[in-house]
């Protein structure tokens, strides 16, 4: 149990209010979440279980926002759902026997590998294409749910960076893909929470306490990148993508 001072309380609420408001747009807000709660003194596996039910306010709050707009596509989403959630679970309890460390290097390449192509490629996601799912887009996007299902369980960093770069690739912009990423995320988020839950390797107090200002910055996130457009987001998911290969590619090294 960690008992929080008043300002290591506030350095909580603030960086998960922080972390929130870029996850509900373009995902990595474990970036700064996670750093935040090891900064108060969690150990890391119980960081990860306390980000999970932190995250899973902010991944909801997002989901309805979108969803409320119209920004969600629901008959495609729900079909993706199980096996993101299939993979969340073995994720997340292969984690708790496996070091994750591992992937960090195939992280950064592929990291690097989403930001040069949507670099270059300008104007993609600015206008939807997206009208029907194709037997490619279905099939890509059936690995993609149940691979970034995995992956959030098991490392986590970016997955809703690479759950929008896999709507943008079947045709969605910016908006829709960030909202479709929201549900699948939700999904795996809860799913991992359940998981880490029955290891025992959640901090109730702290997570409930961060959760709070997530609602917060996740309200605050998406109303502006539902009213601001693509205009906004892609920024953001460039400046996120640099961020979190810089953060890997630190921890790699150094």
């Amino acid at each position: 149990m960690v008992d929080l001072s008043l300002g290591m309380l506030l350095f909580v609420l603030a960086g998960g209010f922080l972390a929130a408001f870029v996850d509900s747009v373009v995902g990595g807000g474990g970036l700064i979440s996670v750093q935040v709660l090891l900064i108060a003194g969690l150990p890391p596996h119980v960081a990860l279980g306390t980000n999970k039910l932190s995250s899973s306010f902010s991944s909801l709050t997002s989901t309805l926002s979108f969803w409320k707009a119209g920004k969600i596509d629901l008959k495609l989403v729900r079909g993706l759902i199980p096996l993101t959630v299939i993979g969340a679970v073995s994720g997340t309890a292969l984690v708790q026997r496996v070091p994750s460390d591992f992937l960090r290097p195939l992280v950064i390449i592929m990291l690097f590998a989403v930001m040069i192509y949507t670099l270059f490629r300008k104007q993609w996601g600015d206008v939807q294409t997206y009208s029907s799912l194709t037997a490619k887009a279905g099939i890509l996007m059936l690995l993609a749910a149940l691979s970034l299902g995995f992956y959030d369980g098991f490392f986590g960093p970016g997955t809703g960076s690479f759950l929008i770069f896999a709507f943008l690739l079947i045709g969605f912009d910016f908006v829709q893909a960030a909202g479709n990423a929201k549900v699948l995320n939700f999904s795996s988020n809860v799913t991992s929470l359940i998981t880490f839950a029955l290891f025992g390797t959640i901090n109730y107090g702290v997570g409930l306490a961060m959760g709070a200002a997530m609602v917060l910055g996740s309200l605050l996130g998406s109303q502006l990148a539902i009213r601001k457009g693509s205009l906004y987001v892609r920024p953001l998911f460039i400046s996120v993508c640099c961020l979190l290969i810089g953060k890997q590619v630190w921890d790699y090294f150094f």
